[in-house]
């Protein structure tokens, strides 16, 4: 075989050449094409062209290959329950130098199992999990989206020697053994991307690569914030009694919650700060199994709102002072009860902190039970 190849004018509409490269993959061909990080083969995701993609690389045909997809929504068509921290990581992180192994559940899988070809099930499914990989270059987005049939795309090298990250090393390790060459000149970061696996235990780097774990931690944590008036009595309930049900669903417990990628915190809107919860609203979370004796409260900020993904008033008059603080946050904040508001107790015997904290436990339970985690 001989292996043409083209240059890439940055100047010029490479639009035919990206419609040639795609129908040579679909044809069951294989491509080596430019990405940020260092070039990759593309390959359809068929049997016969898998095959094919072992006997060039030199890889054993039990090791798995990470999907290319051309933007982030294509990848809820193979993880369509993604968790919350996944997507938040999606968010922040694609596309760019990432691949990321999702997690499944079983039930998951199952439906995967019946939504997609077999053959393309097969290929892609390992041990209840997906890898995919959503390249930050125009010409790999363009040519994702131009094939047919999906794609996986691992980097252009011989099994145990360097990714190629210009079209010379590609040439001198695959010259006759794939189809076309893409050549858009070096590589922007000229190193492989890190690839991490994400589930309901939180983040895990299984390759190193630009970005390091701390980084992804904080691309992929959660923020919830509660908001009430003083911080002191409902707010601070709501936080505890949150954490209490989000560590049960997520089978931790309450001081892991934010290694694994979940921050819960509340705050007031009258600006006080550094005084404790009330005595009873200590009491009333403590009935329910819910230690909130340390906790100091804060005022309200914009910058606080800017940092949270779900925030939840007490009140309207509370939900109003966030929408005024940050405009922005308008589609990310809710009344916790629903079209409910929770009362205040402050001031009140403590059966109305009891009351208050058995409809927030209610209405924490219905927001955590919409929640993919």
């Amino acid at each position: 075989m001989k292996t043409k190849i083209i240059k890439l004018d940055d100047a010029k509409d490479n639009s035919e050449v990206i419609k040639e490269a795609a129908n040579i993959i679909d044809s069951g061909g294989l491509v080596v094409f430019p990405t940020e990080t260092v070039y990759g083969i593309a390959c359809r995701v068929t049997k016969d062209s898998l095959e094919k993609l072992d006997n060039v690389k030199g890889r054993s045909p039990d090791k798995s290959y990470t999907l290319h997809i051309a933007q982030s929504s294509d990848a809820l068509t193979y993880v369509p329950a993604m968790g919350l921290n996944a997507r938040k990581l999606i968010q922040n992180a694609w596309p760019g130098p990432l691949t990321i192994v999702f997690e499944l559940d079983q039930s998951d899988i199952e439906k995967q199992k019946k939504n997609l070809d077999i053959e393309i099930f097969e290929a892609l499914y390992h041990e209840n999990s997906i890898g995919i990989r959503c390249p930050d270059n125009e010409i790999a987005q363009a040519l994702i989206q131009k094939t047919v049939h999906p794609i996986v795309a691992p980097s252009a090298n011989i099994t145990g020697q360097s990714p190629a990250t210009d079209a010379e090393q590609v040439i001198a390790q695959l010259a006759g053994k794939i189809d076309l060459l893409l050549d858009d000149g070096p590589s922007k970061y000229k190193k492989s991307s890190t690839v991490a696996k994400i589930g309901k235990k939180g983040l895990e780097i299984l390759r190193h690569g630009l970005y390091s774990q701390v980084e992804l931690e904080v691309l992929s944590q959660v923020h919830f914030l509660f908001v009430c008036t003083g911080n002191t009595c409902r707010s601070p309930m709501a936080e505890g009694i949150f954490k209490k049900y989000l560590a049960e669903k997520l089978q931790c417990k309450v001081d892991e919650l934010e290694k694994i990628g979940y921050k819960v915190s509340s705050a007031g809107i009258i600006g006080a700060a550094g005084f404790p919860a009330s005595d009873e609203a200590v009491k009333a979370c403590a009935v329910l199994g819910v230690d909130i004796g340390a906790h100091r409260n804060q005022a309200l900020s914009k910058e606080l709102i800017e940092k949270s993904d779900f925030i939840f008033a007490m009140e309207k008059l509370h939900w109003d002072r966030i929408i005024s603080f940050d405009p922005d946050s308008v589609n990310r904040c809710f009344l916790l009860a629903g079209n409910k508001e929770v009362p205040d107790p402050i001031g009140r015997p403590q059966k109305y902190y009891h009351n208050c904290a058995k409809l927030i436990t209610k209405a924490v339970k219905e927001r955590i039970s919409e929640f993919v985690i």
